[in-house]
C-alpha cells in the first residue's frame, strides 16, 4: 500500500511535470529542441522528487532479473555468503553408493539461497552471455560440466570428442539463449597473459564471464614456485587492465585453483618426481600471496578445486590429477551461484 506521504509526493511531482510540459508544448512548433530539453530536465527533477518515496531501482531490478532464488541474500550478507560457497558436504552417492555426491548443508542453503541450477535456470542466468574458460585440462573439464548443464544429454555427448581434441581450442553455442562458450587451450601462464593483453584487450568485446587457471604444466616442466608466482602477478596486472578503462562492466573473473595431487597414482615418473605435496603447497602459497584473488584486492574470485578434490577424496580420481565429473559439477555450481550474487551486487 502506498503511504500518504508517497501520494502527496506523486501529486506534487505530477504538477511539476505536466504544467511546464503543457506550456512548453504550446511552443512546440516554434522550438522543438527547447521542448525536448525542457522535458528531459523536468523528468530528472521529478525523479529527484519521487526517489524518497519509491523503492530503490536496484531492488526492483534484482527481484525481476534473478528468478532463480526463492530469497536472495541481502547486500550486507552477500560477502559472507560468497565466502562459504565451497562449504559442501560429500557423501557416497545413492543408490548403491556408486561414486560421490555433494550438497550444501540445508541451513546454509536456506540462509544464502544456494541451489543447484537447472538447465532453464542456468540458461536464464547466462542469457546473451559469452563465457570463456582458458587453461589446461582442469579448465577443459569445467567446460564439459557447463555444456552438460546447458545442452541436452545427446548434444553434450556429441560435443565431447571435439572438446577433448588434444591441445586445441573449442567453441560451443546455445543459439536459443544467445550463449557462447569458448575453451582456450592455455596451459602456461604466459599463454594466459598473452590472451589478456593481446587477444582480449584488442577485441571489440570482452567475455561476460572469464575463468582462468594454470599451474600443473608449470609444476611439471619448470618446477619453480617463485617463478610461478611472478607469472601470476603478470596475469593479475593484465586482468586488471580489463577492469579499468572500459565503458561497460568488466568480466566476472574466476581463478581455477589446483587440484589435490595423489602422487602414487600419477601416471609418469616425471610427474611423481615433480608433482608432490611439498611442491603443490608451494604453488598454492604463491596464489595466496601474489594478490591475484578478490579477497586480497585482486581481480579473480577463487574456485577452490583443491578443497573440493580433498572433499571428494582419492576415490574420485583414476590418475591422481584429473577427477570425476562430480567435482567439476560442484565447481560449476559454485561459480554460477557466485554469479547470481555478483550480478545482484552490480545492479
Amino acid at each position: 500500500m502506498v503511504s500518504a506521504g508517497a501520494q502527496v509526493g506523486v501529486l506534487a511531482a505530477c504538477v511539476v511535470l505536466f504544467v511546464p510540459m503543457g506550456l512548453a508544448g504550446w511552443h512546440l512548433s516554434r522550438n522543438k529542441v527547447l521542448f525536448f530539453s525542457g522535458a528531459l530536465f523536468v523528468s530528472l527533477a521529478v525523479g529527484v522528487h519521487l526517489s524518497p518515496y519509491l523503492p530503490s531501482l536496484p531492488h526492483l531490478l534484482a527481484s525481476s532479473f534473478h528468478p532463480l532464488r526463492p530469497a536472495a541474500p541481502s547486500s550486507s550478507s552477500s560477502a559472507s555468503c560468497v565466502s562459504v560457497l565451497h562449504r559442501l558436504s560429500w557423501a557416497d552417492a545413492e543408490p548403491h553408493g556408486a561414486g560421490r555426491a555433494w550438497s550444501w548443508p540445508p541451513s546454509l542453503a536456506a540462509t544464502c539461497g544456494f541451489a543447484r541450477l537447472t538447465r532453464d535456470d542456468a540458461s536464464t542466468l547466462l542469457n546473451g552471455s559469452w563465457v570463456m574458460v582458458a587453461g589446461d585440462s582442469q579448465a577443459r573439464l569445467l567446460v564439459l560440466a557447463l555444456l552438460r548443464l546447458l545442452l541436452d544429454p545427446a548434444a553434450a555427448a556429441a560435443a565431447e570428442p571435439e572438446l577433448f581434441r588434444r591441445h586445441s581450442d573449442y567453441h560451443a553455442a546455445v543459439p536459443a539463449r544467445g550463449i557462447s562458450v569458448d575453451f582456450i587451450w592455455a596451459p602456461f601462464e604466459s599463454n594466459l597473459t598473452r590472451l589478456l593483453r593481446e587477444d582480449l584487450r584488442l577485441a571489440p568485446r570482452t567475455p561476460d564471464v572469464l575463468v582462468l587457471g594454470s599451474g600443473l604444466w608449470h609444476m611439471l616442466h619448470v618446477t619453480d614456485a617463485p617463478q610461478y608466482g611472478d607469472a601470476l602477478a603478470s596475469i593479475a596486472d593484465a586482468a586488471n587492465s580489463l577492469r579499468s578503462p572500459l565503458p561497460v562492466p568488466p568480466p566476472h573473473m574466476f581463478w581455477l585453483g589446483l587440484p589435490r595431487l595423489v602422487n602414487p597414482m600419477l601416471n609418469t615418473d616425471a610427474k611423481k618426481a615433480h608433482m608432490n605435496d611439498t611442491m603443490l603447497q608451494a604453488y598454492d602459497r604463491e596464489v595466496d600471496e601474489r594478490c591475484i584473488l578478490r579477497r586480497d584486492g585482486g581481480p579473480f574470485r577463487l574456485l577452490d578445486v583443491g578443497k573440493l578434490t580433498r572433499g571428494c577424496e582419492r576415490q574420485c580420481t583414476a590418475d591422481g590429477m584429473h577427477y570425476d565429473g562430480v567435482v567439476y559439477d560442484a565447481v560449476m555450481h559454485i561459480m554460477l551461484n557466485a554469479l547470481v550474487i555478483e550480478s545482484q551486487q552490480r545492479i
